[in-house]
């Protein structure tokens, strides 16, 4: 489940981008806070300290105390902006939150084991997504969702409703979002239709012969 930690942040930036470029240059980056109806705090945080604090299992799914010019706000990441080349963090939206009210996050998906029956078959299974969206209370949001492939035929696939979390957790969205499919390669297709196409051929072979 999700970890917490702090960070400090300094109010009352100037903003505009020359003033931003100038704080990612001292290593610092823009951000904001808002949520539960408070006014939004234009602020920043050192790029070191937002890398430690979300370093831990929980990631970007951390629950913050963040300090802000000695005020101190429950707060998770709710997006991180980042450089279309360099992909550092170019900008960040801090949501403040009450840890008894549930909240909708982004949780990593993950694919855990070997699915043996699909690679006999030549094939192999594929992600369609990489995290999905769960509403829970803070303190309940997995760190990640394991689905377990070991069982998976070359006929399966996996969508949303089928996925099995952890109590109090419930996925948003369309149940019938597809997580996982199992991909053939164009020669194990090719072998399965013409396995197909010699024993219907021999199903007619044996038939003519039985009806002679």
């Amino acid at each position: 489940m999700s970890n917490t930690a702090t960070l400090s942040a300094e109010a009352g930036r100037v903003t505009g981008s020359p003033a931003s470029r100038r704080l990612r240059a001292a290593d610092r980056i823009p951000g904001i806070l808002y949520g539960h109806g408070m006014t939004p705090v234009v602020l920043s945080v050192a790029r070191r300290d937002l890398r430690v604090a979300l370093s831990g299992p929980a990631g970007q799914n951390t629950i913050l105390t963040l300090s802000v010019d000695g005020s101190s706000y429950n707060a998770v990441v709710k997006e991180m902006q980042r450089h279309p080349v360099r992909r550092n963090v170019s900008h960040v939206d801090f949501v403040q939150i009450n840890l008894s009210e549930e909240i909708v996050m982004h949780v990593p998906v993950h694919l855990s084991g070997v699915a043996k029956q699909v690679v006999a078959a030549g094939g192999l299974v594929d992600a369609a997504v990489d995290s999905i969206e769960v509403r829970t209370t803070p303190a309940n949001v997995p760190n990640e969702i394991v689905i377990d492939i070991t069982d998976l035929t070359p006929e399966s696939v996996i969508h949303l409703a089928d996925l099995k979390l952890p109590a109090g957790v419930v996925a948003v969205g369309d149940p019938d979002m597809l997580i996982a499919t199992v991909l053939m390669s164009r020669g194990s297709t090719a072998d399965a239709a013409a396995a197909a196409a010699t024993g219907d051929a021999a199903t007619g072979e044996a038939a003519a012969e039985t009806s002679n």
